[in-house]
């Protein structure tokens, strides 16, 4: 069995940002050489994520909508997260909502996706650099 390990880097400028990451997995999986196996993909920080759905704009704007619906970045006085004299308790929030990591089959080289499936690193909170772990297992 071989093993693969990369990170992948992130600069958002603003608080928020969606990012497909599928090309940078690929490319890792070409890498790699595996072949049959499995590659997870998790943020490394606890204000981002990793998930899969669909590329398409309009989804991505209706997330924006109802993550913020769900868990509202103002006013930052409502969380005693911030207390500690951050303004990020929201970030937690739509993180764990959003989730850290997925899994994906690696069948005859390629990402074993179903139809449309994408993946997507989830920023938060921006305006540092953050990471994402791209580790691929297999034969």
């Amino acid at each position: 069995m071989k093993s693969y390990r990369k990170e992948l880097w992130f600069d958002v400028p603003g608080r928020r940002a969606l990012i497909n990451i599928t090309p940078q997995v690929r490319e890792c999986l070409r890498d790699s050489g595996i072949r049959e196996g499995f590659v997870l993909v998790n943020a490394m920080h606890i204000t981002a994520s990793v998930f899969i759905n669909d590329d398409e704009s309009g989804l991505h704007q209706d997330y924006e909508v109802w993550l913020e619906k769900l868990a509202p970045h103002a006013p930052t006085s409502q969380y005693l997260h911030n207390r500690t004299g951050e303004d990020n308790a929201d970030a937690h929030m739509k993180r764990q909502i959003m989730g850290r990591e997925v899994v994906v089959a690696i069948t005859e080289g390629a990402l074993d996706f179903g139809p449309w499936e994408q993946i997507f690193y989830g920023e938060f909170d921006g305006g540092r650099r953050k990471r994402a772990l791209v580790k691929i297992i297999g034969e």
